[in-house]
């Protein structure tokens, strides 16, 4: 995350030490859009200096990065299936929950009314078992 007040930190300080130690990308993202154009900007590891990456792709994580409002997604670059934050995970987890115990109510409902026509036919002297 990066700011005005942090801009020279993460451009300077931060940029040139994390080219030394190594570290394969960096990413800075302004979720107020208040100096990065289009709000994320990532820079990769070649040899030993970093250079701009032009598609918001992380190499490192298989993961396309794209901006969400003054949040970041993250997609598999190989299903292209979002990952979720928790509170998204919690509310798919929920209506997965909804969607399973309705399901599960409707087979109970066919249940019942399957034993109840099997009961009407036997009251009729018709055996639900034997082919016609």
């Amino acid at each position: 995350m990066t700011s005005p007040g942090t801009q020279k930190q993460d451009k300077g300080f931060k940029y040139t030490l994390y080219e030394q130690l190594g570290v394969r990308e960096y990413w800075l993202f302004d979720p107020k859009g208040e100096w990065i154009e289009g709000q994320l900007r990532g820079y990769r590891l070649r040899g030993n200096e970093y250079e701009a990456i032009a598609d918001s792709r992380s190499e490192l994580l298989g993961l396309q990065l794209r901006v969400e409002g003054e949040l970041i997604g993250f997609y598999r670059e190989d299903t292209g299936e979002k990952l979720l934050i928790p509170g998204e995970l919690a509310q798919a987890l929920k209506q997965e929950t909804a969607a399973r115990q309705q399901a599960e109510r409707r087979a109970e409902q066919a249940e019942q009314i399957i034993t109840e026509l099997m009961d009407q036919l036997e009251k009729l002297g018709i055996d639900p078992d034997e082919k016609i």
